[in-house]
């Protein structure tokens, strides 16, 4: 299959157009690669979240249970304190100085709406108030003061469309605008002040992926369709820099991707980028100094696991160290 290269994309149209982006041929691949320290144990199926410098890898499909934590300067590797029970599928982010890890699946398949914030700080885990709804295999996305929980699977995998927001503050939950299209396995970012959701499956089945790509803004709680993802996939990893979502890698039940798209909520259009070195999918990313960080991860479809990290220059130039 043909590589889709790029280096510059033109949208005709608003964000709100019917008619929407597509990727045009172009001469190269935009970006370079760089492996960096494997992680010392092989997790999938993780949540990843940053603060202060430190990615906190959260979960894993085989039930490990440690906190792994990864210097983003200095290339090491850490652990913190185990989460309390084994979790595959969950979300994670940051807000106000601490890491929330919402839902997940437990016994196997079953969807819990439980939330815990770690403080690392204290090197401790504490309850949180649970999600109004259920869930894995959604996003989790902060917003101002509050973390916005889009989307997943609940117990037997059927798709939830709820988006409910939470005040760590206060702990305590709020409704918002439900997903358009229902979907797990999907992307959930913010940008430019909204919340963009790409990608994703129905209802757990890879073999069902789609190229959803809508967007949420907050000031008249209201979703819209945005410039579909340009390769339908799942399970994948995502980041933002600047005004652009990245979606990097993911599977179908045929293979993994090592695709690289870039999607510019301004201009409502994708481009591709150089190819994640490792396909794999069930990893996460984070972004630190202008680069992407992508940590863990299955090299196949199901589920399989890896330590691998690799790093991101959208600018073209390896990763000094």
């Amino acid at each position: 299959m043909a590589r889709p290269a790029l280096s510059r994309l033109v949208l005709l149209g608003s964000l709100l157009a019917t008619v929407p982006a597509t990727l045009p041929a172009a001469a190269h691949e935009v970006g370079a690669w760089a492996g960096a320290s494997s992680a010392p144990a092989e997790r999938s199926e993780v949540a990843v979240a940053a603060l202060d410098g430190k990615a906190y890898v959260i979960g894993d499909y085989n039930g490990a249970t440690e906190l792994l934590i990864y210097d983003l300067a200095t290339d090491r590797w850490s652990k913190g304190a185990p989460f309390p029970y084994p979790v595959h599928h969950t979300m994670a982010a940051e807000q106000g100085g601490r890491i929330y890890k919402f839902g997940g699946y437990v016994n196997g398949w079953e969807a819990t709406d439980k939330v815990w914030a770690y403080d690392p700080k204290a090197n401790a885990w504490e309850a949180r108030t649970p999600m109004p709804t259920p869930r894995a295999a959604g996003g989790a996305a902060p917003l101002s003061d509050k973390i916005h929980v889009v989307g997943g699977s609940g117990s037997g995998r059927g798709n939830v469309r709820s988006h409910e927001v939470y005040d760590p503050a206060n702990d305590r939950w709020s409704t918002a605008a439900n997903l358009p299209t229902p979907r797990d396995h999907l992307a959930v970012q913010t940008v430019e002040g909204r919340i963009v959701a790409s990608g994703g499956r129905i209802d757990g089945d890879s073999s069902k992926n789609l190229a959803a790509n809508q967007v949420y803004d907050p000031a008249r709680d209201a979703w819209s369709e945005a410039a579909p993802l340009p390769t339908a996939r799942s399970g994948v990893a995502s980041a933002v820099l600047g005004r652009e979502v990245f979606v990097i890698g993911g599977e179908s039940n045929r293979r993994t991707y090592d695709e690289v798209e870039a999607f510019d909520l301004p201009g409502n259009l994708w481009r591709a980028l150089a190819r994640l070195p490792t396909a794999r999918h069930g990893f996460g990313a984070v972004t630190y100094k202008g680069r992407i960080f992508t940590l863990t991860g299955s090299p196949r479809p199901g589920g399989d696991r890896s330590g691998t990290v690799e790093v991101l220059d959208p600018n073209g130039a390896a990763p000094a160290r």
